[in-house]
């Protein structure tokens, strides 16, 4: 594994952290060898000639970011790196091997046209197809089973087209929470159940972290719905000492999804304004005196203890009213954002952050992408740049 001076670390811009790879040993490597590495890594496939030596004439002229843009304009770097990236979000199996969907497609035209993704969760957005394609239906998968299927160009806006969900899907405004709201989304974690599997799963995509992880059983568990039984098994304590270090956290944050559900029969989301979905209060009996749902307001009671270092945002209240206000408060979060450079560490550099330097990039360039927009296509760039040299 390559080893990285401490003194070659610069906080800042993307500008230094091109700049830092100039005193590393790979700076001695050959340049060419430095943009086939850069273009494979990115796009996934090897660059022409002409590309090669243009990058490579960039990257010996101390401009490496440039010679990452270059490859990142390959289509490939959206049909195959882009969708790969995301598509294990869109489902419970996490998997790779599932179509494109509007929920990965969604991804992939926010990092395209640099929309800043800490809205991920909570914009009123969606990429539809553009014309000689199918309109996009609240209902199936048509349009995104054909753009897969042409292997059409999703780094042409003609192809893949910003729209809203509000327009194309029918939503209300307020109700769209972005990718949380998609078709893909909904189907895999909306569908039957309580609504507490869109919380975990999008707290495992989007901040990296499992229940298990943030669990904290000093909470109250005054929020906890009656559903979950303060005796499993006839014995207090597991819920004492286990369940309760994720529910206390998990429901009152789960509240916000209250109005949605997924039908099966007509293969749509379904959102009933002011009216709670009936999951919301199954299994009363378990334990009458739990919490009963009445409306969709949430509560981040992870804003103390332990999880306040999951790097709340002050400028906001910590509190709101349905799903869009409650991916404002994940999105703005440390972790968001750090989890968001992790996840493109492991894409491009084929491995997890793995020692102090690794780890001091990681952070680098997550204050980059924090100050400077949330372009997560700058953290590709700067991410491919520092692992060209493995």
């Amino acid at each position: 594994m390559r080893k990285k001076s401490q003194g070659c670390f610069t906080k800042g811009t993307l500008a230094l952290l091109a700049a830092s790879l100039l005193c590393s040993p790979l700076a001695q490597a050959d340049a060419r060898t430095q943009a086939k590495r850069l273009h494979d890594r990115l796009a996934g496939v090897p660059p022409t000639s002409a590309k090669l030596t243009q990058m490579a004439a960039l990257i010996g002229a101390g401009d490496a970011l440039a010679a990452a843009s270059i490859a990142m304009q390959a289509p490939s770097f959206y049909n195959v790196t882009l969708k790969n990236f995301a598509t294990p979000w869109t489902n419970r199996e996490q998997t790779v091997f599932a179509p494109l969907n509007d929920y990965t497609a969604t991804v992939i035209g926010m990092v395209r046209d640099n929309v800043a993704f800490n809205t991920l969760l909570s914009a009123d957005v969606l990429y539809v197809g553009g014309s000689g394609l199918p309109a996009y239906s609240p209902t199936n998968n048509d349009l995104y089973d054909q753009l897969e299927s042409r292997d059409l160009d999703l780094s042409s806006p003609s192809v893949l087209v910003a729209s809203t969900q509000s327009a194309a899907a029918g939503l209300p405004p307020a109700a769209t929470a972005g990718v949380m709201t998609t078709r893909a989304a909904s189907k895999a974690f909306f569908v039957a159940g309580t609504n507490r599997a869109m919380f975990r799963y999008t707290l495992m995509n989007h901040l990296c972290k499992d229940l298990e992880q943030v669990s904290d059983t000093a909470l109250p568990p005054d929020r906890v719905r009656q559903d979950v039984s303060r005796s499993p098994g006839g014995d207090s304590r597991l819920f004492l000492n286990n369940c309760v270090g994720c529910h206390s956290g998990m429901d009152p944050m789960a509240q916000a999804f209250a109005y949605y559900n997924f039908d099966e029969t007509t293969g749509r989301l379904v959102y009933t304004a002011g009216q709670v979905q009936p999951k919301y209060l199954i299994n009363s009996d378990n334990f009458k005196p739990g919490y009963v749902t009445r409306d969709d307001a949430w509560n981040n009671y992870w804003r103390k203890g332990a999880n306040k270092l999951l790097g709340w945002n002050s400028q906001l209240p910590g509190a709101g009213a349905g799903a869009k206000s409650l991916g404002q408060e994940l999105g703005a979060s440390d972790q968001f954002a750090h989890c968001q450079v992790e996840k493109v560490f492991k894409t491009v550099c084929l491995r997890a952050p793995g020692n102090a330097a690794d780890r001091g990039q990681v952070d680098s360039i997550t204050a980059t992408f924090k100050a400077n927009g949330y372009h997560l296509k700058d953290v590709f760039a700067a991410t491919a740049v520092y692992c060209m040299g493995d």
